[in-house]
């Protein structure tokens, strides 16, 4: 049965939108697939487009229920498992009110899927080169169970504490890149560093499919950021403009902080600082207006550049930047939104330090941060090293060297 409160034009937008951040897992993995050697390029790719598969269907078969099911403030429960009801029920626990849903459950359904997709297939930029492949199923299909859809809850759904708390992340600055970032520090730590790294030069071996992957992730952010509005109104107008000035403003500070440091601005640079100034805008863009995208892009793309710093000096072997890009980029962007945020943009958000609201904001910030950092960090080391000990996390010396390519 559908509801006749159903909105046409929301619907459309939201299915849209769906597609939009469906196209963004292939759009990552060209990003990721330039940025890696020639010898591990279809290994990359594989690991990406393997996760439209595996968690589409853990989603259906129980990830959705986790995330959205029940009235639990901390877990979802099993009323949604196997798509139980998902095709004639008219709302979701927690969506009455004001967050009533004016779109289908599957709709809904088939738009949080995509979010689900992409987070896991973000780990695979810090662990590339020398990840094996039966440890990367395992591994994403525990994370696609027991950690999105709990840090999902947590924060998309009206009854997670999180949500309830007020910490605001209008697209999944905590749910996806803070979580996939703390992922990918623990999985390193445990997978240990590319053999020749630091002192081996392993440069891109195909920069035009990183920057095709870049135009493909900033078209597909638009769905993921001005979709999360579940409506074809103003405010996804605002997350769309945010979307793309945050963007463009990242990419401009990541330039010339690489400029005036290195003495060069780089292709590289330019895809690196478009995709942090659209990771920090994510938790932002409906809950921001005026000159403020551009703000928080032109920070977050400038402290992102600084961020690559921290694998030398810590001795980590993030090869692709996840942390630098996505951890320390999500974490920005949710601080700065506990500054820049605006209740005459979406009066269901509070006013952030800046616009008047105090510190109230910024400590849920933190919380939600803290929150997501632990628990995800805690939870995929603990996986990693039981892989590790059991079937093993890292391929053998011979096949890294060979690359994973041909050995895989």
């Amino acid at each position: 049965m559908i509801s006749a409160t159903i909105d046409s034009g929301a619907t459309a937008w939201v299915l849209i939108s769906a597609a939009l951040v469906a196209f963004m897992t292939p759009g990552l993995a060209f990003f990721y697939g330039g940025m890696v050697r020639s010898k591990n390029v279809l290994a990359m790719l594989m690991q990406n487009v393997f996760a439209m598969g595996l968690i589409s269907v853990l989603w259906a078969v129980v990830g959705f229920s986790l995330a959205f099911g029940g009235t639990g403030k901390y877990f979802g429960n099993f009323d949604f498992a196997l798509m139980k009801d998902l095709a004639t029920i008219e709302s979701l626990p927690g969506y009455t009110g004001d967050f009533a849903l004016v779109i289908p459950v599957l709709a809904f359904f088939a738009y949080q899927m995509m979010f689900a997709v992409i987070t896991p297939a973000l780990i695979t930029g810090a662990t590339a080169d020398r990840l094996k492949f039966s440890a990367y199923i395992v591994l994403i299909g525990v994370w696609a169970v027991v950690v999105y859809p709990t840090v999902a809850h947590w924060v998309f759904s009206p009854n997670g504490w999180l949500f309830q708390r007020g910490a605001l992340d209008f697209a999944g600055g905590a749910v996806v890149h803070i979580n996939a970032g703390a992922a990918a520090l623990a999985v390193i730590l445990v997978l240990g560093n590319r053999k020749g790294w630091p002192k081996e030069a392993m440069p891109p071996h195909n920069l035009p499919f990183t920057m095709l992957g870049t135009g493909i992730l900033w078209f597909g952010w638009f769905g993921f950021n001005a979709g999360s509005a579940l409506a074809a109104n103003g405010l996804a107008a605002q997350a769309l403009v945010n979307t793309h000035l945050a963007a463009a403003s990242g990419m401009l500070a990541w330039l010339l902080v690489e400029k005036l440091r290195s003495g060069h601005a780089t292709t590289l640079g330019a895809a690196s600082g478009a995709v942090a100034g659209l990771v920090a805008i994510t938790p932002c863009a409906g809950f921001v207006g005026g000159m403020s995208p551009i703000i928080i892009g032109f920070v977050t793309g400038a402290v992102c550049y600084l961020a690559l710093t921290l694998k030398t000096r810590f001795g980590f072997d993030d090869s692709l930047d996840v942390i630098a890009v996505h951890l320390v980029g999500g974490i920005m962007g949710a601080l700065l939104l506990g500054l820049f945020s605006d209740t005459e943009v979406n009066s269901f958000g509070f006013n952030g330090w800046f616009m008047g609201g105090g510190s109230g904001l910024m400590v849920d910030q933190v919380v939600a941060i803290s929150a997501t950092f632990a628990f995800s960090f805690v939870i995929t080391w603990v996986v990693a090293k039981v892989l590790d000990l059991t079937i093993g996390i890292r391929v053998s010396a011979e096949d890294e060297l060979v690359g994973l390519d041909q050995s895989l």
